[in-house]
């Protein structure tokens, strides 16, 4: 059997280091690039052929790649086999908690949606029958998928992670079931359960997916009944000491009736740009918004601030000094951000930013523009409103791949 020694920290890796590292490399090659032939994973790894051979003899033993066709059809001699990743070899979850209901996504080992779920949850329900109704949701959709088991779960919900338990620090506003959930989930699914903020993972799936995926550094604003921020630096999601980091409805800004506290972010950014706020500037400038409940981030009213948005994009003059007035408050957010982190790029997302999309976003950097020396892009947000759902999943995929394929 042919082995490739490799230098690793300075050092030369063992047989068995370097078999590992190997078969990560090609396992990530076969992923991202779809299938292809031995002769093809020796052009881009730059191994010889027979520890190839011996490569993809491994992998097939482990039940990740297979052979998936043939290629060659043009060429002289026999056809070239081509091996691909095995999607069904393994499945994960993503599950999107709200105060109102949960969505729930079950995706291949290629990230490939294969069955979703809802279920909507009224104020009243007794906590451990949501609880229950949850897990079962979960257990539906992966026996929709034909997953025999889940390898991980990833869950979106407000509130603060601790990120030494990986526990909810749920605020007093948050329904009880929330903190139960992820314990109910890791103990009826025996699967591990990946806790996060929900807006981080919106950052995750607008990195990935959306609007900075040239960005190694950025801050995504969540703008909806609820303010909040992600906050990405080199490609890593900043969390904080204490799971608080993006909580920016409690910055002081100028234009407030008062101050912020500890128990509530009344006078702080949020009472500037959240829902409530949104239609009462709206009012002011003489548009009205229907009526408006969940529009993906679960809160009354958020629907309504999506709405008046949508209309002031065709309201002519009064729509145009609205969006404005509107962009003047967010840029107040963004230029403290931006004063502190210089992330370079912010994220308007949410209900308020995708409604907004560039119109809003050009206004915002202009009106940032003004009040910072840092030269800041403002993008509206593109994943749309299953970018937490999506972010769930590919934090749990993350996972998976790291376990299956060898951690980097």
């Amino acid at each position: 059997m042919t082995s490739t020694s490799v230098s690793v920290a300075g050092r030369t890796a063992s047989p068995s280091t370097a078999r590992a590292i190997n078969d990560r490399l090609a396992l990530h090659l076969l992923k991202d690039k779809g299938p292809l032939t031995a002769g093809e994973l020796k052009s881009l790894t730059g191994l010889s052929r027979p520890t190839i051979a011996d490569l993809v003899e491994r992998l097939r033993q482990t039940g990740l790649v297979a052979v998936v066709g043939e290629s060659g059809a043009e060429r002289r001699g026999p056809n070239a086999r081509v091996y691909g990743i095995v999607a069904d070899s393994a499945h994960v979850a993503g599950v999107d908690v709200r105060t109102d209901g949960v969505a729930v996504c079950v995706a291949d080992l290629l990230g490939r949606t294969v069955a979703e779920e809802s279920l909507p949850v009224a104020p009243d329900v007794d906590p451990a029958h949501t609880v229950a109704a949850v897990v079962a949701l979960v257990e539906r959709a992966a026996e929709r998928a034909g997953a025999a088991r889940l390898h991980h779960i990833g869950i979106g919900m407000p509130g603060l992670i601790d990120p030494a338990t990986g526990e909810l620090n749920s605020p007093g506003g948050l329904p009880s079931w929330h903190r139960e959930l992820a314990t109910a989930l890791h103990g009826g699914l025996a699967a591990p359960v990946l806790l996060e903020n929900e807006v981080n993972l919106a950052a995750v799936a607008e990195q990935r997916l959306g609007a900075v995926r040239d960005r190694d550094t950025f801050v995504l604003l969540w703008l909806g009944h609820g303010i909040g921020a992600a906050v990405v630096l080199d490609r890593v999601l900043r969390r904080g000491a204490s799971g608080g980091t993006g909580e920016i409805g409690f910055l002081p800004v100028p234009g407030t009736v008062g101050l912020p506290s500890a128990t509530g972010c009344d006078g702080g950014f949020h009472s500037l740009v959240g829902s409530a706020a949104v239609c009462e500037l709206a009012q002011q400038h003489g548009l009205e918004a229907a009526a408006g409940g969940s529009h993906g981030d679960g809160a009354e009213g958020s629907g309504a601030a999506e709405a008046v948005i949508r209309a002031a994009l065709e309201a002519g003059e009064r729509g145009e000094a609205f969006l404005d007035a509107l962009a003047a408050r967010i840029a107040l957010g963004v230029a403290a951000i931006c004063a502190v982190l210089d992330p370079g790029c912010a994220v308007l997302g949410g209900e308020v930013g995708r409604a907004g999309g560039e119109g809003l976003a050009r206004r915002v950097e202009e009106h940032v523009a003004r009040l910072s020396p840092l030269r800041t892009w403002v993008r509206a947000g593109v994943v749309g409103g299953g970018g937490v759902l999506r972010g769930a999943v590919l934090t749990a995929l993350d996972a998976t791949q790291n376990e299956l394929f060898g951690a980097p």
